[in-house]
């Protein structure tokens, strides 16, 4: 058990060790998701009824498509420098190079909304920091990079990856998008947790049917992928 977790953190150390000497991904992420929140903030007139109805939807569109850029470089890495076939070589499990990968794109993820947090208090007058909406968004985000990790691998040797990413990943990640919405409308409002739970009920299966399905079918498509590449070379 103790070796399980050890290698899941250190491929998660090694996306977190690249990114720290490039800082590509996260500049990229915050960059886009703040201009985002920005224009929005100039696109209609913020009077607190329109804001009650309109900043939640808002704040996970930013989220969203940050998150989308930052898991177009997930596997681009290993792609570009022709080391897919390194990750298979571990002594380990498929499942394990998977949620190492899910680790390092979760953080990322909770990085910039650590960031974008403030930001979008500042610029909507909410108050966001409350504990239910750190539930949401830590659920929220564990199943969207649940399922963007399977997805980036699988767009990563397409043509054009940063339009088929976001293509295949959208409709099937809409459920838990909706529900985050919904339940930070509910968090906004002050509303109560009986209130948040169905949307919450949601969001915690999305997570445990797709975290554990993405686990079996990443080892499948990791060995299809380095199949792949080598027939490229």
């Amino acid at each position: 058990m103790n070796v399980f977790f050890a290698t899941i953190f250190a491929v998660a150390w090694k996306d977190i060790l690249l990114e720290l000497r490039t800082k590509n991904v996260i500049t990229a992420v915050l960059t886009f998701a703040l201009v985002s929140m920005v224009i929005f903030n100039f696109a209609f007139e913020p009077t607190p009824k329109i804001i009650a109805i309109v900043a939640p939807g808002i704040l996970w569109v930013a989220i969203t498509f940050a998150g989308i850029l930052g898991l177009n470089r997930s596997f681009s890495m290993e792609e570009e420098n022709e080391s897919l076939e390194g990750l298979l070589l571990c002594p380990v499990t498929r499942d394990v190079i998977y949620f190492g990968k899910l680790l390092g794109i979760f953080l990322f993820m909770l990085v910039a909304e650590a960031v974008l947090l403030p930001v979008f208090a500042i610029l909507y007058n909410l108050d966001v920091f409350d504990i239910g909406m750190l539930v949401i968004m830590i659920l929220t985000t564990l199943g969207f990079a649940g399922i963007g990790t399977l997805f980036s691998a699988i767009a990563v040797n397409t043509r054009s990856r940063e339009m088929m990413l976001p293509m295949l990943l959208l409709p099937i990640a809409s459920p838990i998008i909706i529900a985050a919405v919904e339940s930070t409308r509910i968090v906004l409002d002050g509303g109560t947790w009986n209130e948040i739970g169905r949307w919450w009920q949601l969001i915690l299966a999305f997570d445990v049917i797709f975290l554990i399905a993405s686990s079996f079918v990443f080892g499948f498509l990791l060995v299809l992928l380095c199949a792949i590449e080598l027939k490229h070379r």
